[in-house]
């Protein structure tokens, strides 16, 4: 669901527990430029709000067997969030219920989340690959065989549009 909503333009923000980390320009994604990855894990129906739900509840999901691919993201800008009022004031720019945020910030070792602004592009006919069984379980990063290219895609949102939505994620981070 949430690539459904990323892949129109919903929401630019991604929250991830992991595939960030620290290095000497901060935080950062692993990958600045990914292909989004439809999952049905971390995606039931009850962690989104209402609005999505009744949107999304008609998705035809493609068979087990297939992965299709049609969106890919570039990171405009990565933070670690260190407490819970930094995530709930991203309420209304991404699809999660504030449970479900809570529960990820306080998941593991550490409470913290990260937020990510990113720049989504589409392809202009998505691509079915095969389920390969190294992307199975729970990954923040797989790499797709055969690699693709990110050149022949193009943005889901006018460039205003973009920086409106990027403009209220740093407001609402500060």
């Amino acid at each position: 669901m949430v690539v459904e909503a990323l892949g129109c333009g919903e929401q630019i923000v991604v929250l991830r527990k992991g595939g960030i980390a620290e290095g000497r320009g901060g935080f950062r994604a692993e990958h600045e430029r990914f292909w989004l990855f439809p999952t049905r894990f971390h995606q039931q129906a009850d962690g989104v709000v209402n609005e999505a739900r009744a949107e999304f509840e008609d998705f035809v999901w493609p068979l087990d067997d297939v992965l299709r691919i049609e969106f890919c993201a570039e990171v405009r800008e990565a933070r670690r969030l260190d407490s819970l009022e930094q995530a709930q004031r991203l309420a209304g720019q991404h699809i999660w219920r504030e449970e479900i945020v809570a529960e990820r910030f306080d998941w593991g070792r550490d409470a913290g989340i990260y937020a990510m602004a990113v720049r989504v592009r589409r392809l202009a006919e998505p691509v079915e690959l095969p389920m390969l069984e190294s992307y199975g379980g729970c990954k923040s990063w797989v790499e797709l065989e055969p690699p693709m290219e990110f050149a022949s895609t193009e943005r889901v949102l006018a460039e205003a549009d973009f920086e409106m939505k990027l403009r209220k994620f740093r407001e609402a981070l500060g």
